[in-house]
C-alpha cells in the first residue's frame, strides 16, 4: 500500500461488502487488477485520510486501516455508511464515502471533490449524462450524522448509530443524501473516470485496457 500522508479532520469510509454476482459471486473489492485488489487501490487514493475503515467485505485489512460491519450484515449502504461513521469516531469534519471496487480511483481526483465541498453538505461525481455517483463522494461528517439521526428517531447525532430495522436497514444512498445540499461534479481529468466500477467481466476488461494505456503496473 502507499505511504499515508494524513489531514487533521479527514477520514474515509470504503464500502467493500458487496458480492460479484456477474463475476462468479466473489467477493467483489478483492479482485486483483495489476497485481492489487481493486480494494487495496481505492484505500492507496484514500492515504490522505485518518482514520479510514473498511466496512464489510474481506476482514483482512491493511495495517493502519479499520475494519468494522454493518448491523446486520447486508443491510445496506446506509447501514455501512451508519457503521463507518460511528468507526471513525466524533474528530472527522470531512469524509469521503467511497465503493471499494472503484479500481481507478486516483489521490487527485479525491482531492478534487475536497475542493468542491466548500460549504455544502457533499460533493459528488456525475457521469456524462447527469447521473450522481452515489458512492464516490466526499462529504460534511456533521450533515451525515444529522441525517441518520433524522432517519432513526430517537437515536440523536452521536457518534454512533443503530443500523437495525427501524430505518437505515435497506435504505438507499439516494434516501440518506437527499435533502442534503450537494455539489456536483464533472470529471474533467486526464483518462478514464475516478467512479467507474467493476460489476461484470467485460467492466475488469476495460479497466484493464485503461490502465495498460496509462503504464500501470
Amino acid at each position: 500500500m502507499a505511504e499515508r500522508s494524513a489531514v487533521a479532520g479527514f477520514a474515509a469510509v470504503v464500502l467493500a461488502g458487496g458480492s460479484a454476482r456477474r463475476m462468479g459471486g466473489n467477493d467483489k473489492p478483492s479482485v486483483v487488477v495489476f497485481g492489487r485488489s481493486m480494494r487495496d487501490r481505492v484505500l492507496d487514493a484514500l492515504g490522505a485520510a485518518e482514520p479510514t475503515v473498511v466496512v464489510g467485505g474481506n476482514v483482512d485489512v491493511p495495517a493502519g486501516v479499520g475494519y468494522t460491519r454493518e448491523e446486520p450484515p447486508g443491510g445496506g449502504p446506509v447501514a455501512a455508511v451508519a457503521a463507518g461513521l460511528a468507526a471513525v469516531g466524533p474528530d472527522a469534519a470531512e469524509v469521503a464515502i467511497v465503493a471499494g471496487d472503484l479500481p481507478l480511483l486516483t489521490a487527485d481526483a479525491v482531492n478534487v471533490l475536497r475542493d468542491r465541498l466548500s460549504t455544502a453538505d457533499g460533493a459528488l461525481y456525475v457521469d456524462r449524462d447527469g447521473r450522481r455517483q452515489l458512492l464516490c463522494g466526499v462529504w460534511q461528517a456533521k450533515a451525515l450524522r444529522h441525517r441518520l439521526a433524522e432517519m432513526l428517531p430517537g437515536t440523536g447525532a452521536s457518534t454512533g448509530f443503530d443500523a437495525g430495522p427501524r430505518g437505515v436497514r435497506g435504505a438507499s444512498m439516494r434516501a440518506l443524501i437527499e435533502p442534503l445540499h450537494v455539489v456536483e461534479v464533472a470529471w474533467s481529468g486526464d483518462g478514464p473516470p475516478p467512479w467507474f466500477d467493476c460489476d461484470t467481466d467485460d467492466d475488469l476488461r476495460k479497466v484493464r485496457e485503461w490502465l495498460t494505456a496509462r503504464g500501470a503496473e
